[in-house]
């Protein structure tokens, strides 16, 4: 009888330690294959989420040479830690703005200097830590992955994204973008009625907002109005032009060939350089979740971007890219 239980109990042993060979190496292979694929194949959507989910169950380890490679590049070549928004240490008066997605220029008076900020509100002289960058993506509805936001000791938003649903995107704010367009839509009169943006933001407590002021022409005048706005409770800053160039060029000699990149891409690309680590939560660019259900676009409401202004399933390859080479962690589903 004591021979039989021992015989039973080395066959679990062994049929254990095989499936863990098993899964060690299709997490091995799923790796191998999002490091290195240069396309998307969604005729087959349920193989690819079937991957996916497979991807995402599989253990994620940093890889600190990984990361250290596009922090090095990113510092070298766009440099957010000193060139990421306009300050008083890197605009000068008479100084002449550069907008990065038309041909125009602006000459740096005194009252667009007076609205810069001395140095850059949010860095201190080191890494930020373990980031958690929020993209606003359906997949996040339903997911739990508050709390885990919630840890992480920077968060960054896009686009006043609402955080009522807070078991699934946490409240916890550091750092939140607004998009002048967004602006317009949603406070007309911002003019002479400022306070209902004032409460929305009131939400985010004292998150410093970053916007693209120098895009457009259209994109400067929102973007003063807000900075006058939230003026002084709320810090607001502007996006360097140059940076964004830069930024753009960098992304496009790796393949992405959208007219403009995406505010995740771009928030994404300054935690790649100012975060110790960088998590990943809502980047899913498909109207279908990991279980084949209709999602919709964003986990607050079903309204797309325009087309034509990004890439986004490239740019999500793109991150898969990395996650698969341990540069990030991508979350993507429901958190345990």
């Amino acid at each position: 009888m004591l021979v039989q239980i021992y015989r039973f109990s080395q066959k679990v042993r062994e049929e254990n330690l095989e499936s863990s060979f098993l899964r060690l190496l299709q997490c091995k292979r799923l790796r191998e294959k999002y490091a290195t694929l240069k396309a998307l194949e969604l005729k087959n959507t349920k193989e690819f989420t079937d991957n996916i989910k497979k991807l995402m169950s599989c253990p994620w380890k940093a890889n600190i040479t990984q990361k250290e490679q596009y922090r090095v590049e990113l510092y070298s070549t766009c440099n957010a830690t000193e060139n990421m928004i306009l300050t008083k240490q890197n605009t000068v008066l008479g100084h002449k703005i550069i907008y990065d997605a038309e041909k125009r220029t602006r000459v740096v008076d005194n009252s667009l200097l007076q609205m810069l900020p001395e140095s850059t509100p949010w860095w201190t002289g080191s890494q930020l830590g373990r980031c958690a960058v929020i993209g606003n993506g359906g997949i996040l509805k339903h997911s739990s992955c508050g709390s885990k936001i919630n840890k992480a000791d920077f968060v960054i938003r896009l686009n006043l994204a609402p955080i009522n649903w807070s078991t699934d995107v946490g409240v916890k704010t550091n750092l939140m973008t607004a998009n002048p367009t967004q602006i317009q839509r949603s406070y007309p009169n911002l003019k002479k009625q400022p306070k209902p943006l004032a409460d929305r933001m009131s939400n985010y407590g004292n998150a410093p907002l970053i916007m693209p002021a120098f895009a457009f022409l259209f994109c400067t005048r929102i973007s003063f109005q807000v900075h006058q706005a939230l003026r002084p409770q709320q810090k607001v800053v502007f996006f360097n032009p140059n940076y964004l160039r830069e930024l753009h060029s960098y992304w496009r000699r790796r393949g992405q060939r959208a007219h403009r990149l995406s505010s995740g891409l771009m928030l994404v690309s300054i935690a790649l350089e100012l975060c110790e680590e960088v998590n990943l939560y809502g980047f899913w660019p498909f109207n279908f979740d990991l279980s084949q259900e209709k999602l919709p676009h964003h986990y607050y409401d079903n309204v797309g971007p325009h087309r034509g202004s990004h890439s986004m399933p490239r740019e999500f390859l793109q991150l898969l890219n990395m996650h698969s080479k341990g540069a990030i962690n991508l979350h993507i589903g429901k958190c345990q």
